[in-house]
């Protein structure tokens, strides 16, 4: 990362001292060298050069200003869960993220000043990329309303993938870290919910520095029947896996963790639905054979990552959540859908 700073660095002082900036210029600001790209930004294509016995695993997701995120997000951050929720969705393959691509809609209120915005936002989207040895190989810029689009390429070896429908009956469903303090933050946002000052700055932190699971989805190849990162919702994610395997499943809401923070207003009437659909979490959603409990807690001491079995697979169709009495809860939503209107 430190020829990649200074390059980044030096960009950003010719565009200060010239006061405008052009489209080469903001891309000069993603360019950085890696060895094992054949042919990076520049050209009409990127070139790269997979190892052999090893499968190539593409994904790719947008995030829209005012749908996903508040205009005034801080850029670095901003920049940082560009990337972070596509390092996730590696995680659930349980893939190694080699490349990406970046197309980036910016307003001209962004760019026409200064590159303030721009710069801090490549500062935050390049180190989560150098701290996961991730090379930004391509993409586009263009003027309009801001919208951030990344593709990621990784690895993983041949026919060991983690798949959503791999799931068996019998199965232990797992999660990861703790869930819906994302999902709070928003509700605090849209004054639904008042967090005291430390809390919400906790809650927002989740929201927008997520953690991408990336190592634990690779250990969790070769011991996991199913996985998946929670995006959309608790509900809604463990509900594709139930779909895609034809099972069901029961979980317990009591066995889920959270924070101390959501704890506490847990008497709110939309908190629960904060842990249970709130989405934004992006840790990860797998099934493990019973056999094998102890190689999951034993992955969690090594790793430090809270690892929580919430329920189990049956056999059947959809998924029941037991409140403390053993009783179906009955919630309005699952999670987030991109067509919902409220």
């Amino acid at each position: 990362m430190t020829n990649n700073s200074g390059v980044l660095q030096k960009t950003v002082n010719l565009l200060q001292k010239a006061k405008m900036i052009s489209e080469a210029d903001i891309i000069r600001l993603f360019t950085r060298s890696d060895p094992n790209v054949v042919l990076g930004p520049g050209d009409d294509s990127a070139l790269f050069r997979p190892e052999t016995g090893m499968e190539v695993a593409v994904s790719i997701d947008m995030l829209v200003s005012g749908q996903h995120f508040f205009a005034d997000t801080d850029p670095y951050k901003l920049g940082h869960k560009a990337l972070a929720v596509n390092l996730s969705d590696m995680a659930a393959m349980g893939a190694n993220p080699r490349w990406a691509t970046l197309a980036l809609a910016l307003p001209e209120s962004l760019i026409k000043i200064d590159t303030k915005w721009v710069e801090s936002f490549a500062r935050g989207l390049l180190e989560l990329a150098g701290s996961h040895q991730v090379a930004l190989i391509g993409g586009d810029v263009t003027r309009g309303p801001l919208t951030i689009c990344i593709q990621i390429i990784g690895e993983v070896a041949k026919g060991s993938a983690l798949h959503r429908s791999g799931a068996r009956e019998g199965d232990d469903i797992w999660v990861s870290g703790k869930l819906g303090d994302a999902a709070l933050a928003l509700l605090h946002e849209r004054r639904e919910i008042k967090l005291e000052p430390n809390e919400f700055a906790e809650c927002l932190n989740a929201l927008l520095l997520p953690v991408a699971r990336v190592d634990l989805g690779q250990r969790l190849v070769g011991l996991a029947n199913s996985a998946i990162d929670i995006s959309d919702g608790l509900l809604a994610d463990l509900g594709h896996i139930l779909e895609r395997s034809n099972v069901a499943a029961t979980i317990s809401l009591k066995e889920i963790n959270c924070s101390v923070i959501l704890k506490k207003y847990f008497s709110h009437p939309k908190v629960i639905n904060c842990m249970l659909a709130g989405g934004d979490d992006y840790e990860l959603c797998f099934t493990v054979p019973e056999e094998r409990r102890s190689k999951i807690d034993k992955i969690s001491q090594e790793t430090g990552i809270p690892l929580t079995r919430i329920g189990k697979i049956i056999m059947g169709e959809g998924l029941v959540v037991l409140d403390s009495t053993e009783k179906p809860i009955m919630l309005e939503t699952t999670g987030y859908d991109h067509f919902h209107t409220t």
